[in-house]
């Protein structure tokens, strides 16, 4: 599986990934000049060759009406709210997708702040990240990874830093409190170097972006990308993205069996509800003929090594087995997520399943089930309803 690995050992913002991202694509150029045509005039992004402590990359860097970002000079950018920032992106001329990636991040970094400053999220400021510079970073992220479309993303353990940041609102903590939290659930460390190494937009970036958190895996490298930083530090200040071929490790799991010719269907029924409740990743039954041409079935569950036990016992429990049998098996599988859209016919969640070089997008059942009950309709016509 093609997969991108983000080594942010240096932390990470959004002109780091920018530039990290740009060395992996086929064609930076042309893209730098796509993406500049899809912003304002007065907004311009470029990228430079950089060296941190003698490692080779790429700066990138967004100037708005001339002004550097982060300068003083931005004040005029400083007050922008979410609904400003979400009608600028309508605006962008650039694939919906991108779109709808960009929105995303900006919304997680909305409901951050919201939660920090203890303000609904539509009165939320957002300050230097209502700014079109924070914006053109998104932007090119999303654009970026919309383009290369990696099977799948992965992580190092964010550094974040320590000490003070100047803000809008005066010095914070570092991490900066958006920052951390969008972090949260994410593996971070402080490091021993000084100053803020992971910003709200490089926070909100890998919270939306990246599957798994951890050491890089076992990967063929076949390029990579290195992002640097505007500051220099006694370490290579910059984001190292890794591009190769991951192969898609199974799991072991068991399969415990058993054959039942003297149950109802109803008690069955019960002891498959009783192990899917107790954590199984499977239960199913197949017809069986058995001794005495009687007509049977075999109930599988499907569990891992760690459940053995419990499984076992209910098995024995619930059903009229006198043995269980015990199959030790690799499993493979595609990586699942769900997301809720809104749609004309109120939320509903979608999930995606991908790997292996396939993506499956489908509405979840109770939701569409719910539609149907409202609208009297069938399933089917409850799911064209969707696409409309």
């Amino acid at each position: 599986m093609k997969t991108l690995y983000l080594d942010c050992g240096m932390g990470a913002a959004g002109d780091m990934l920018t530039a990290a991202l740009l060395e992996l694509h086929p064609d930076p150029a042309d893209f730098l000049r796509r993406l500049n045509a899809a912003l304002p005039e007065e907004v311009r992004v470029s990228a430079a060759p950089d060296t941190k402590c003698g490692l080779r990359g790429t700066h990138v860097t967004v100037l708005v009406e001339g002004d550097e970002e982060g300068k003083e000079q931005h004040h005029h950018h400083h007050h922008t709210d979410i609904a400003a920032i979400r009608e600028r992106i309508d605006a962008l001329p650039v694939p919906e997708k991108v779109k709808t990636d960009v929105r995303a991040v900006y919304d997680a970094i909305a409901e951050a702040e919201s939660a920090v400053h203890g303000h609904p999220v539509e009165n939320i400021h957002l300050h230097e990240l209502g700014s079109w510079d924070a914006l053109a970073d998104v932007l090119a992220v999303c654009w970026l990874l919309y383009e290369l479309a990696p099977g799948r993303i992965l992580a190092s353990p964010v550094r974040v830093g320590s000490g003070t940041v100047k803000c809008a609102h005066g010095l914070l903590p570092v991490p900066a409190p958006a920052a951390e939290r969008l972090l949260r659930g994410i593996p971070i460390y402080a490091g021993e170097l000084r100053g803020e190494m992971c910003t709200p937009t490089g926070a909100a970036l890998l919270k939306y972006y990246v599957n798994q958190f951890g050491p890089m895996p076992v990967m063929r490298v076949e390029k990579s990308g290195f992002g640097t930083g505007t500051k220099d530090f006694e370490a290579a200040n910059g984001l190292r993205a890794l591009w190769g071929e991951t192969g898609q490790d199974g799991e072991r799991v068991l399969e415990l069996c058993c054959n039942l010719d003297d149950m109802s269907g109803e008690a069955v029924g019960f002891a498959m509800e009783t192990l899917l409740a107790a954590g199984a990743l499977d239960v199913y039954t197949a017809p069986i003929g058995m001794k005495k041409s009687r007509p049977g079935i075999m109930l599988t569950c499907m569990c891992r090594a760690e459940q053995r036990d419990e499984m076992l016992r209910l098995l024995f429990r619930h059903t009229t087995t006198l043995g269980v049998r015990e199959y030790d098996c690799a499993r493979y599988t595609l990586q699942r997520s769900v997301r809720t859209e809104e749609t004309a016919q109120g939320p509903v969640r979608v999930k995606t399943a991908e790997g292996w070089g396939v993506r499956r997008e489908k509405p979840e059942y109770e939701d569409l089930a719910r539609i149907a009950r409202e609208k009297g309709i069938s399933l089917r016509e409850a799911a064209a309803l969707l696409d409309k």
